[in-house]
């Protein structure tokens, strides 16, 4: 039993830790600094090949490009900006996890808010327009309303 736990335990780890294997050991920068914002910069940008990932996460060849790229600028000298500014020159805001707020991004922000609207503007109108509909239901000659009115009187004396 406890080889059996043993096993479970080693396959959570590696289960959790397999997003951090992303970056190969050749990519790590010995400079303990450069190497830390090398990751924040790879955590906010995107895997263009997997798209809901970062590319500190994604295995994808061209995910490993762009870490080697940010690698590459931060040991020249660049700052996190000007990295960032760099490669969303090359691959646009789509790049970015997080995009900016700026006017050729209004869609994808207000996207999901503008469909929510025309649903709940559809239903409205939808509940309306039923309930303006007139009854289909023909007007009850004279028998059926005496017939109705001894059903609801019961029969009783006023």
């Amino acid at each position: 039993m406890r080889a059996r736990a043993r096993l479970i335990l080693l396959l959570l780890a590696v289960t959790v830790a397999a997003p951090a294997m992303a970056v190969e050991p050749h990519e790590i920068l010995n400079d303990r600094a450069l190497e830390a914002r090398a990751r924040d910069i790879s955590k906010i940008l995107r895997c263009l090949v997997c798209q809901n990932q970062s590319i500190d996460d994604s295995n994808a060849g061209l995910a490993r490009d762009l870490r080697v790229i940010v690698r590459e600028r931060l040991t020249a000298g660049d700052s996190d900006d000007a990295v960032i500014a760099f490669v969303t020159s090359r691959y646009g805001d789509f790049v970015l996890l997080k995009p900016p707020f700026k006017s050729t991004t209004y869609l994808l922000w207000g996207g999901p808010g503008i469909i929510l609207l025309i649903g709940l503007v559809a239903v409205v109108v939808t509940f309306r327009r039923r309930a303006a509909q007139p009854s289909d239901a023909a007007p009850l000659t004279d028998d059926e309303m005496q017939r109705l009115e001894k059903l609801t009187d019961g029969g009783r004396d006023p």
